[in-house]
């Protein structure tokens, strides 16, 4: 009666061993690949101001625009002299990267001596790609200019965004 309990014994040790094997004879494996891509943080720099010139107003409203090659149009009723020039913006980053670019779409110029005038703006591109030694944009825009607008100085801030794709 021993040899048959030591039998049934041995019988489920070898039964359990191979249930053991069995499955890690069935067990798979596999590698993954771990990536990432490091990219230089943009800086933005502002090397000229969107300048629309000397402007004398007339008994009618009218506009300036500046484009974004800094090209200047004095709509009719106005006298404009002096510079023009759009707002250029160096962007620098990774080589080879593209750069969503924009930011506000008016602005309004206050008046030293009172007085307001809108702005809409335009971009020269919506992307930039960067270079070795980076890239740039430039803004532009259409000055308001009201009937008989107030003397002054006129300044106002807008603001650009530029954020990889």
């Amino acid at each position: 009666m021993r040899t048959i309990g030591m039998k049934r014994a041995l019988l489920g040790v070898a039964i359990a061993a191979f249930a053991i094997n069995a499955s890690a004879a069935h067990a798979a494996t596999a590698s993954g690949t771990a990536t990432a891509k490091i990219l230089r943080q943009i800086t933005l720099t502002n090397t000229s101001d969107l300048q629309f010139a000397t402007i004398i107003s007339g008994a009618t409203a009218s506009t300036v625009t500046v484009s974004t090659a800094g090209g200047a149009t004095c709509g009719a009723g106005l006298t404009c002299t002096g510079t023009t020039t759009a707002a250029n913006f160096n962007v620098a980053g990774t080589d080879g990267a593209v750069v969503v670019v924009g930011g506000d779409s008016n602005v309004t110029l206050n008046g030293s001596l009172g007085g307001t005038m809108s702005s809409t703006l335009t971009y020269s591109a919506p992307t930039v790609t960067l270079g070795a030694s980076g890239g740039s944009f430039q803004v532009g825009g259409t000055l308001s200019v009201g009937a008989n607008q107030a003397a002054g100085d006129y300044s106002g801030t807008f603001n650009v965004t530029a954020n990889y794709q």
